[in-house]
């Protein structure tokens, strides 16, 4: 069985504008999946395609508009109040902001702690010396838990946060884009910590990310969305080296290549992203894509199996033909 399944979740955010009064967003669409235990599943897309919504819908710090999620077999849409709160003790996040995160009037020590506080778990004394292990864990000196987040570099405040999420033994993390605020060397330090403490942890990931890169070393598996929805997805390999839908392509296509003597891709997507209150009709890439035929635009593909992956593409196998 998954740890985590999840069927045709959506959510929606209302919101006023000047010309046309109360609209909707459509954040995320219809949108299915499953998280084996133990392994990590990539999340990729541009800024604006939902990845963060649906990481936090996942987790129930959002309440998704409809849809399911099973965690280890409870349906966490059923459940409220003291249920889900204690169901969210084997489920933590990592934000993206490490030092946002924090709240910058208690010490990193404190902060690592408030777990244990909100749940009851242990008294201050032995809190402190829990809080000592996770440290250790994450790489952390001891002198640490004196400062506050202004103190410490963004390495620092991300691993506290990681050893925060890690304080009531969690068996499943959503990493929203743990490493995009760090310098570079301090991200590669950051992966290797995340590999380690699953190996050893035995921990399950929802990895979100636009790093093709960080994805390609870190997951199992990747779905890649776009405004709302998956448009692919499979084993990672597959789908990052030989992906069959347009936006995968250009993804791949946009992402820099460590290799002087390589000559870059040709970029392949073209305009922005359609605002969420303006979806296009059919499928939702195709204002992008160079390939769109009028049946784009009159009908929206559905995820199917295209040698090995799930693509949601009408010519999948054509467009590969043509791009290779």
């Amino acid at each position: 069985m998954s740890l985590i399944h999840v069927q045709d979740l959506r959510k929606y955010f209302p919101v006023r504008t000047k010309l046309f009064g109360r609209e909707i967003v459509r954040a995320v669409d219809g949108v299915s999946f499953e998280i084996e235990r133990g392994e990590t599943f990539g999340l990729v897309g541009e800024s604006g395609s939902g990845k963060s919504t649906l990481g936090r819908c996942v987790l129930r710090l959002l309440n998704p508009t409809s849809g399911h999620i099973w965690f280890d077999g409870v349906d966490l849409m059923a459940l409220h109040g003291e249920e889900l709160r204690k169901a969210r003790r084997k489920m933590q996040i990592v934000f993206q902001n490490p030092t946002g995160s924090l709240n910058p009037r208690r010490t990193a020590g404190q902060s690592a702690a408030e777990p244990f506080t909100v749940h009851g778990r242990l008294q201050p004394v032995e809190a402190a010396g829990r809080v000592q292990g996770l440290f250790r864990r994450v790489g952390l000196p001891p002198e640490v838990m004196d400062k506050y987040p202004h103190e410490l570099s963004g390495g620092q405040c991300q691993r506290v946060a990681i050893a925060r999420s890690l304080a009531l033994e969690p068996d499943f993390l959503v990493l929203d884009e743990p490493t995009s605020s760090l310098d570079i060397s301090v991200q590669a330090q950051m992966v290797n910590l995340l590999k380690e403490l699953q190996r050893d942890l035995g921990l399950t990931y929802l990895f979100i990310t636009h790093d093709l890169s960080l994805v390609s070393y870190l997951a199992d598996r990747v779905a890649v969305m776009y405004l709302g929805k998956i448009v692919e997805t499979g084993e990672a390999l597959a789908v990052l080296e030989r992906g069959r839908h347009p936006y995968t392509m250009a993804l791949r296509s946009a992402a820099p290549i460590p290799d002087p003597d390589r000559v870059p891709r040709p970029a392949m997507l073209r305009g922005e992203m359609p605002s969420a209150l303006r979806l296009p009709s059919g499928c939702r890439f195709r204002t992008r894509c160079r390939w769109a035929t009028d049946r784009c635009a009159a009908e929206e593909p559905v995820l199917r199996e295209v040698e090995g992956n799930r693509v949601a593409c009408h010519f999948a196998e054509s467009i590969v033909e043509v791009a290779a």
